[in-house]
């Protein structure tokens, strides 16, 4: 945890008393005491830092002094075909640690119907993996998610609605991410579909084309999906600082 994170509501009169993980993650990890400092940020608000001024065996009182911007929603919007459930737990901490605005998690014809119904997808449990990622990455933006249990629809009437530049990875495709990259911005950010660990089917990816999607290969060893998504983010982050800097340059 390296970023201790609060619901605005909690804080009360610049003050807030933590308990259960997070206190226990105070007391027990950092081994704070009285006048030790730690690094806080309200979830969708600004970061900063809080000063413990009381703590006993269950809960830890502290002063919040919050500054900065607030932070900038990411620039890339992840459609994934909905893995398997132990698979999706490590996607949605990883994929938030890596900067996504919003996440699709869809269906395809390899996609088994009974993922949608994982304990995994419940509000509770998807909030705590993405707390954890936002944790890790010391970040107060939340992803969205939101689910779509049938494929048609989503690329008939909700695809077409979203805005920005949009990327299919395809083993099949001859351009790779280099060639079809273009720099994402706030008002034209960069859709990601990953298909399942069977791919995406013939229908399926002429669906994402005609919606004006560029299709690349990742090369030719096949990857699972979490890897694939570590990786394609890494690869993107790269990509945006590469361009960034040359358009820097031209300037």
């Amino acid at each position: 945890m390296n970023l201790v994170l609060l619901e605005a509501e909690e804080i009360r009169e610049g003050m807030v008393v933590l308990s259960g993980r997070r206190a226990r993650h105070l007391l027990d990890i950092l081994r704070v005491q009285p006048g030790s400092m730690v690094r806080l940020g309200v979830i969708g608000g600004r970061q900063g830092r809080g000063e413990v001024l009381r703590l006993d065996t269950t809960a830890v009182k502290l002063r919040v002094e919050l500054g900065g911007q607030m932070p900038s929603p990411p620039l890339v919007e992840l459609i994934l075909a909905l893995p398997r459930p132990i698979m999706l737990q490590r996607i949605l901490k990883q994929a938030t640690v890596l900067g996504v605005y919003r996440l699709h998690l869809i269906r395809s014809q390899r996609v088994e119907k009974s993922y949608f119904s994982s304990p995994v997808l419940g509000a509770e449990k998807m909030r705590s993996l993405l707390l954890e990622g936002m944790e890790q990455a010391m970040d107060t933006w939340m992803p969205i998610v939101h689910i779509h249990p049938r494929f048609r629809p989503f690329v008939e009437d909700v695809l077409p609605g979203l805005p920005g530049s949009g990327l299919i990875a395809h083993p099949l495709a001859s351009s790779s991410l280099a060639d079809v990259f273009t720099l994402p911005t706030p008002d034209a950010p960069l859709l990601l579909a990953i298909g399942p660990e069977g791919g995406w089917n013939e229908f399926e990816v002429r669906s994402f084309l005609d919606c004006g999607f560029a299709s690349f290969s990742m090369g030719s060893r096949i990857l699972h999906v979490d890897t694939a998504v570590v990786a394609l983010m890494a690869q993107i982050d790269l990509l945006c600082s590469l361009q960034a800097n040359q358009l820097r340059v031209k300037r």
